[in-house]
């Protein structure tokens, strides 16, 4: 993943954001929408898109485009800086090789143990039982 590569490939688009501000939300464009074309993209490897497809296939726009928006700040600047820290860590995430998960055999003594305790617990349960006496 080559980082600068892939900030170049953003396109942004600008709008006005809703919610507090006053009279600076009216006029200025501090909303960020960021698109990037996955398919089209020169700052991945074949192999880290087609992880990316495989795993955030639902996320996609039209299948091949990832959309983040921001509009948390006031300002456009930090909004912008915001939705590029989110597309990237969405990208380091969902490319990163999980490893391969080695199963491991139960030891025998733990195989023992459970079976001693279940034997112990029968024992005590048996041992509540009420005793029907033949006299009667």
């Amino acid at each position: 993943m080559n980082r600068e590569t892939i900030i170049k490939e953003l396109i942004i688009k600008t709008s006005r954001s809703g919610g507090a501000g006053g009279q600076n939300v009216n006029k200025t464009e501090t909303r960020v929408e960021l698109f990037f074309d996955v398919h089209q993209s020169e700052g991945l490897s074949v192999v880290e898109k087609k992880q990316l497809f495989l795993k955030i296939k639902s996320k996609l726009i039209k299948g091949k485009l990832i959309r983040i928006v921001s509009q948390e700040s006031r300002s456009q600047l930090t909004n912008k800086e915001t939705a590029i820290e989110k597309l990237l860590n969405l990208i380091i995430v969902n490319t990163k090789v999980q490893k391969r998960r080695r199963a491991t055999k139960i030891p025998y003594s733990k195989i023992q143990r459970r079976l001693s305790d279940k034997k112990n617990k029968s024992n005590v349960k048996q041992n509540r039982r009420r005793i029907d006496s033949a006299d009667d």
